[in-house]
């Protein structure tokens, strides 16, 4: 124990302590702050940790009349004429004892700040297995003179991406919370231990030692276009060396993403669909990094219900078309191109277009809803067609998909209708060739045994309210409730976890709060975090977060650095 306690436990008649939790007083002038870890003296020479909730200042006072009076009745010039006694008290969650003793801390015993290893063994920290880092905390040092040291959180990756649990959703205000910047940085933490571990594995028939690829959508600008340069940091508060210097420190490799491939919409000199430059597409391709996407129709037909997941179909008119069209019934049966597509649907929304009895259950206003729809999304749209030299199916790119692969689609130009086909058909190609026979290892190259998806705007496709049966939101679904044990893992972010399917948010094994407001944290979603905790989200800074997850004892607020890969405005 260190040498000078911080206070003394109180149990009163009306506030006892209890297995959950207690109270005790400390001096006025102490520094405390949420989230500090603090231990006491118990039973059979055990330790019992806990964190602090709340921490709130009393005096003597009977009310707040009588503080103004003593005050010459208001005053604020003269020295207070009736002295007040004044302590502070602090509540504490129990996060556990030592050994294992559930029983009340007694009366009056003393109180300490936790030291750095104290603080592990508190948290849970010491047993997490298979550990990727999280973040990293600050906290007081030994001899609790305001100084700060720095203690790396690390997660289970069994929890995280499986097998004991999986998917993490990350929420806050759009700009502040730094949603991408923080699943990005997680992602290289999950990057780095992989690419180590198989370097350092010998057992090739260790599953985990296949390792995990990732796939995120580029939905905002540049943003993720060049995570494989480094930052120049010329756009950050912190310089260089500081920041290399922080990832040194959490264990990570100070390098940029390696092994990213870069799938962009496929554009014409009449239509531009990314806001990549054309001098890093140019440099992208010729390092064989690049590629532009395109949907064949052979191939991408079946996933024509992912370009309607945004519009009401209550009498499934909509389903019946596309299993008409993708069984190659009528005229459908010989079409090999998008052209002829949509001449033949052209036909059919014409009165008597259809030529036989079954035809006709489909009616006319049907067809003629569905031409104009799909004329809409695929005239004209050069994504639509065969692929060239420097082009590909995302379907084959992620047949090809290796270990360690990080692959970036781009989608930030596209129209909503054209980000949820894409979306919607990248997943379903996912699980597809999850569930299929995986090809043999060649060249020193094997299959992810995991894939983690990426995607920022989550609420657009599972949300909370309305859309619940679009064709987006079923495959959403599918991952989140079965994902885990396909090796399929969801990294979705959003603004307000409120407004996501409750089946999608309650299967995460782990979650991130960032900055939010009060009116969210109103919200049933955070009803079992404690108030002060609720109120700090609302405070939080960008590179701040909490964690929770089932791996931890307690929730935490943790830091990360700033992004190790290219940034721009």
């Amino acid at each position: 124990m260190p040498n000078k306690p911080i206070g003394k436990v109180i149990a009163t008649e009306k506030v006892p302590t209890t297995i959950d939790s207690f109270h005790f007083w400390t001096q006025p002038e102490t520094i405390l702050r949420p989230f500090d870890v603090v231990k006491v003296k118990h039973l059979n020479d055990s330790t019992t940790y806990g964190v602090i909730e709340e921490i709130s200042h009393i005096t003597d006072s009977a009310s707040f009349l009588s503080s103004f009076i003593s005050n010459d009745f208001g005053d604020t010039e003269i020295e207070d004429s009736t002295y007040r006694i004044g302590m502070n008290y602090v509540k504490v969650k129990v996060v556990g004892n030592s050994h294992n003793i559930d029983s009340p801390v007694i009366s009056n015993s003393k109180v300490y700040l936790a030291n750095k290893d104290e603080i592990i063994t508190a948290l849970g920290l010491n047993k997490v297995k298979n550990p990727i880092v999280c973040g990293y905390l600050e906290v007081h040092d030994k001899d609790n003179h305001g100084k700060k040291e720095i203690l790396p959180v690390h997660l289970s990756a069994d929890f995280l991406i499986g097998p004991e649990g999986a998917h993490l959703n990350i929420s806050g205000i759009s700009g502040l919370a730094a949603k991408t910047s923080y699943a990005m940085f997680l992602l290289k933490a999950i990057q780095d231990k992989y690419i180590a571990d198989a370097e350092n594995t010998i057992d090739d028939e260790d599953e985990d030692s296949n390792g995990v690829a990732i796939v995120a959508f580029n939905v905002k600008g540049n943003d993720l276009l060049a995570i494989d340069e480094m930052n120049d940091f010329k756009q950050s508060m912190c310089d260089r060396k500081t920041v290399l210097k922080k990832y040194e420190n959490l264990g990570l490799t100070q390098e940029a993403f390696k092994n990213v491939t870069y799938l962009y919409p496929a554009s014409d000199h009449n239509h531009k669909n990314s806001f990549v430059p054309p001098e890093r597409l140019k440099r992208q391709k010729s390092q064989k990094k690049a590629f532009e996407y395109k949907f064949d129709y052979n191939k991408d037909k079946q996933n024509l219900d992912m370009m309607f997941s945004n519009i009401d179909d209550p009498n499934q008119t909509i389903d019946s078309i596309i299993n008409y069209i993708i069984s190659g019934q009528g005229g459908f049966k010989n079409i090999q191109e998008w052209h002829r597509f949509i001449n033949e649907v052209e036909s059919m929304q014409e009165a008597g277009g259809g030529s036989s009895k079954k035809d006709k259950e489909i009616p006319v206003l049907s067809w003629r809803k569905f031409y104009r729809l799909i004329k809409k999304s695929i005239s004209n749209n050069v994504l639509f067609g065969s692929t060239q030299d420097g082009e590909a199916r995302i379907g084959d790119m992620i047949k090809n998909i290796n270990a360690n692969d990080v692959y970036v689609i781009d989608i930030a130009k596209l129209d909503s209708d054209m980000q949820a086909f894409v979306f919607g058909t990248t997943v379903r190609e996912i699980m597809d060739y999850q569930l299929s026979v995986k090809p043999e290892p060649k060249d020193g190259k094997k299959p992810p045994s995991r894939i983690i998806i990426f995607m920022d705007e989550l609420n657009k496709y599972a949300p909370s309210e309305g859309a619940k049966n679009s064709p987006i939101c079923r495959q959403i679904l599918e991952v989140a409730e079965r994902g885990r044990s396909l090796g399929v893992v969801l990294f979705g972010a959003e603004q307000f976890m409120s407004a996501i399917h409750n089946r999608v948010s309650g299967n995460c094994g782990s979650f991130a709060y960032g900055r939010t407001n009060a009116i969210e944290v109103s919200k049933s979603n955070y009803k079992y975090i404690p108030k002060v905790y609720q109120n700090m989200m609302t405070r939080l800074e960008p590179g701040q977060y909490m964690i929770q997850s089932f791996c931890f004892n307690s929730l935490l607020k943790i830091r990360f650095p700033e992004p190790i890969y290219k940034q721009f405005k």
